[in-house]
């Protein structure tokens, strides 16, 4: 798949604002700083398509990135974040909850995690969610650019334990640098998307 166009249709606090052109949906979570925005940047090709912070927690709603006229990238709101208040955290569970529930074209979810860390009890508790709802989830390890060789093996040997990926879902390797494993990530969406037309 080559990406040809790609823009930030709406930044949505609730169900109403969502898109209704119906188009396959692919929603983004992890730890805030885990390189969500990089990884949207990354996949389009575009350094200056989702702006990247030096401060964790700065997603507030749920963006939506048309890309190719024909599938939606849905960042969502960072967790783990800890100067974000209780009251915010409440308010991103249930917007996420009702997009989750409310939302059939969503077709698969790409859970980012830093390859360079075990995964938290917010990444396990989270992948336990998205479990919960039956959704596909791909685990997409980011910052492998920031670990050695020798160290990669046993990193991912590492989050799979941890996580206890069940049947049916993926694992792939990110680099914002060299691109590895962009491919992979397209032509999963690919496929997918042609699936749903």
């Amino acid at each position: 798949m080559k990406i040809t166009s790609s823009e930030l249709v709406i930044s949505a606090m609730r169900r109403s604002q969502y898109p209704t052109d119906n188009l396959p949906e692919f929603m983004l979570v992890g730890r805030s700083n885990v390189g969500k925005s990089s990884f949207i940047n990354t996949i389009t090709n575009n350094k200056k398509m989702a702006r990247v912070s030096n401060t964790p927690g700065k997603t507030r709603n749920l963006n939506f990135y048309l890309i190719n006229n024909s599938f939606y990238f849905v960042d969502v709101p960072g967790y783990g974040y800890a100067s974000v208040s209780k009251k915010e955290h409440k308010k991103f569970g249930l917007m996420i909850e009702e997009y989750l529930e409310k939302r059939p074209n969503l077709v698969r979810t790409y859970m980012l995690v830093d390859l360079r860390h075990k995964p938290s009890e917010d990444d396990v508790l989270m992948y336990k969610y998205l479990k919960y709802y039956n959704l596909p989830v791909t685990i997409v390890a980011t910052k492998a650019d920031k670990i050695s060789n020798n160290k990669r093996n046993k990193a991912m040997n590492t989050i799979l334990k941890t996580l206890e990926l069940e049947k049916g879902d993926s694992f792939i390797v990110l680099s914002n640098i060299t691109k590895e494993g962009r491919d992979k990530i397209l032509n999963e969406i690919e496929d997918l998307t042609e699936e749903t037309l």
